[in-house]
């Protein structure tokens, strides 16, 4: 009894292997069912405001440096007149304390010092003459001294008349003046500079190429500083999101290509892994069959070249299989400046959630780890 027991044991078990080892040969030959999935970029403004104009609409296409939306930006332009006007007040107070006098006072002084030097050319004349003279008796020492007197107070006048000159010809202020000056010009640029860039900021511009999915607010609405008007999908943040078995987990790489196929996808798509999950998941958050239930499986994201990524849609059902003569690349980062370039950290249990139309009735978008929630 024991015997034809244990017979019924291994031929079950046989069985079972047998079974197991024909469902994954079956899936291997057919792919693994994944999704399209997409990294989205939701744009706000950097400060509170009145929303005043919306440039785009749910479905548009629209390339980098477009206008997307603005905000009321009457006071910040007032903010920037008003720093243009203080930064063009303190370059003329510099400006002042670095010029010289006027050219009349200059010309003026500089008459005034020939006639001077004229002054003492002639009474140094003087003074040779009398001394000649003295020597003979025509003049008495009394005379002598009086000239000399007279050339060393001219010789003054002369000195005094060249360095009243040369104050003139030099800039007004005192160095330091013109440093603590210099220093007010620059703090106004930077004035001016800020104003400027906050009245930028109330006109948004897309960051990248791409289609906006939606609009969160109308024209008339007041925004906090962060808060999403546009939601903007560049084709190169979509990507194919996929569970493999464990089985099949050593096969594929980094940066290996996979093959795409869908209803509607053109042949020959071809995706490059762009990252593994580290840890295995018990079940996908989606059954797409029976013979994937209860097993081990790995969240697989891979990313296509952006031209073919336009032609996909979020939400989309694909079948994935790894492409023949695959070689692993880097793949390319995300687009949009969004919070997903780059980022390999893997997704919790609550994140990894199933496109839109998979969803059960009350559950939101799937999200993706690196996407802001």
């Amino acid at each position: 009894m024991k015997r034809i027991l244990l017979l019924v044991v291994a031929l079950a078990v046989a069985g079972l292997a047998a079974g197991v080892w024909w469902v994954d040969r079956r899936n291997a030959a057919s792919g693994w069912q994944g999704y399209v999935d997409a990294d989205y970029v939701r744009i706000g403004p950097t400060q509170s405001g009145q929303l005043t104009r919306l440039f785009v609409h749910r479905g548009d296409t629209v390339a980098a440096g477009a206008p997307l939306f603005q905000q009321d930006d009457v006071d910040d332009r007032a903010a920037r007149d008003q720093a243009t006007a203080r930064l063009a007040q303190a370059e003329a107070q510099l400006t002042n304390l670095q010029t010289a006098s006027r050219e009349t006072e200059i010309a003026q002084a500089e008459a005034d010092l020939m006639d001077m030097r004229a002054t003492r050319d002639r009474i140094a004349n003087d003074v040779t003459r009398d001394e000649g003279q003295l020597r003979v008796g025509a003049v008495s020492h009394q005379v002598v001294d009086q000239m000399h007197a007279d050339l060393a107070s001219a010789n003054a006048h002369v000195e005094a008349s060249e360095a009243k000159l040369a104050q003139m010809r030099a800039p007004t202020g005192r160095q330091f003046e013109i440093a603590a000056q210099a220093a007010t010009v620059k703090e106004q640029r930077a004035a001016l500079a800020q104003a400027e860039w906050m009245l930028a900021q109330r006109h948004v511009a897309a960051p990248a190429g791409g289609v906006i999915s939606d609009t969160m607010a109308l024209p008339g609405e007041m925004l906090a500083a962060g808060a999403p008007v546009v939601s903007l999908l560049p084709p190169g943040n979509i990507f194919i999101r996929l569970f493999v078995p464990e089985t099949a987990l050593a096969a594929i790489h980094i940066g290996e290509r996979l093959e795409i196929a869908c209803d509607s996808c053109a042949p020959g798509l071809i995706a490059r892994i762009s990252y593994i999950a580290p840890q295995p998941e018990y079940t996908p958050p989606v059954i797409y069959s029976e013979a994937a239930r209860e097993k081990l499986v790995y969240l697989v994201e891979a990313r296509p070249a952006v031209a073919d990524a336009a032609t996909l849609k979020p939400g989309q059902p694909v079948t994935v299989r790894v492409a023949p003569g695959t070689e692993a690349e880097t793949p390319p980062p995300l687009e949009g400046g969004g919070r997903g370039e780059g980022c390999v950290q893997p997704p919790s249990a609550d994140e990894r959630t199933p496109p839109p139309g998979l969803l059960p009735q009350g559950e939101g978008e799937s999200r993706h780890p690196c996407r802001p929630s």
